[in-house]
């Protein structure tokens, strides 16, 4: 009987470690790609976008052993939502000020706009209630962090959210290239504006410190980049409240069925009140000349990076089984319905940002100066 507990106990290792290859890997190819063939000094491309694809092309190309699969799937639950829970230590409330109060209308106009469209629009197409909310979500806050912490509370199937995943990479990518120019186009005399364009409308954050990078280098526009992260920031802070909203609209649930105590208690999973307290502790100990009153204050921004990579890292592993899970095979079988609505989330949200910062933008800037 020992025996049986001993091997049940480390029977996710041989998936673990398969996961934590392929996310080192991926580390590299993302450095190496955006370095060496787009020609950036530093790569905009995604570590967690690279993971996913990587995983899905070694899923495809080979017959992995069954015992990997137990522990690819620790990766994508319990690995998956302590690095969710950790990420939220990036997230001072007051690190960043006056940015922060400016994108906040604009971030939410996206937000509601995105899901409530969106919802209507998977409804009217027949698609699935869960593969609807995460093409939502990953469109309108941040991308495939905000898709892998919605998956379990709508109880999302790996395949719908490796296909998800996949129609963000493929349209924020696009939208990290493209974006910039059309910034400039419209707002060539306030970048500013155009780096809250940038924040409001490109999905994942490394897409939008990427954009930022583009627009600071080539318009000599350094404050672009300045609001474009602030206000990413912000979009991936309302995931707090957006998550269990999530529950909400694409629950196969009836309202009628769920109290209002189960609604926004029991669809409120523990790593969502984790990030919240991860962020509550970064914004104290950044209060004041010592964090906590006896921390110094390079000891704490030690705390603060270290916490932060040891998120990027453990979301980087479980992206990577995601990735190793997800089989072409299953998402051919959701069809091409999906990626025309990720298509449209995409432009949805973008033009929502633009028309929104085009005609209100300059009097809410006016407002906090």
């Amino acid at each position: 009987m020992e025996i049986s507990r001993h091997k049940l106990y480390f029977k996710p290792i041989p998936g673990f470690a398969f996961a934590s290859l392929i996310s080192f890997l991926a580390s590299i190819l993302a450095v190496w790609v955006g370095e060496n063939i787009l020609g950036f000094e530093k790569s905009p491309i995604s570590e967690i976008m690279m993971a996913i694809i990587l995983g899905m092309l070694v899923a495809n190309t080979m017959d992995l052993p069954d015992y990997f699969f137990s522990g690819l799937k620790f990766c994508s639950s319990f690995i998956l939502r302590l690095g969710i829970m950790l990420l939220g230590i990036r997230l001072s409330l007051f690190s960043a000020g006056k940015f922060t109060l400016i994108a906040i209308p604009f971030v939410l106009a996206a937000i509601t706009v995105g899901l409530l469209v969106v919802r209507y629009l998977g409804k009217k197409m027949d698609l699935s209630l869960q593969l609807t909310g995460l093409i939502a979500v990953g469109s309108s806050i941040c991308g495939a962090t905000a898709i892998v912490a919605a998956a379990p509370i709508i109880k999302a199937k790996e395949t719908e959210v490796g296909y998800a995943i996949a129609c963000i990479t493929i349209f924020g990518i696009v939208a990290m290239f493209s974006y910039p120019i059309i910034g400039n186009f419209l707002f060539s005399d306030r970048p500013e504006l155009a780096g809250l364009f940038l924040g409001v409308s490109i999905h994942e954050t490394a897409q939008v410190a990427g954009a930022g990078m583009m627009y600071q280098t080539q318009y000599n526009a350094p404050i672009a980049l300045d609001y474009a992260t602030v206000t990413k920031l912000v979009r991936n802070l309302c995931m707090i409240a957006v998550i269990p909203i999530i529950g909400m609209l694409y629950s196969k649930k009836s309202r009628s069925e769920i109290s209002s105590k189960q609604s926004w208690v029991k669809m409120i999973p523990w790593f969502i009140f984790g990030f919240a307290m991860m962020s509550a502790i970064r914004s104290i100990g950044d209060i004041g000349d010592k964090a906590f009153m006896f921390i110094e204050r390079e000891q704490w921004l030690s705390i603060v990076t270290i916490t932060k990579l040891t998120a990027e890292k453990l979301l980087l592993v479980a992206m990577s089984a995601i990735g190793l899970t997800t089989l072409f095979a299953g998402m051919r079988e959701i069809g091409i319905r999906p990626f025309i609505l990720g298509l449209f989330a995409a432009v949805l949200v973008g033009m929502t940002g633009l028309i929104t910062i085009y005609f209100f933008a300059d009097n809410i800037i006016l407002y906090f100066e």
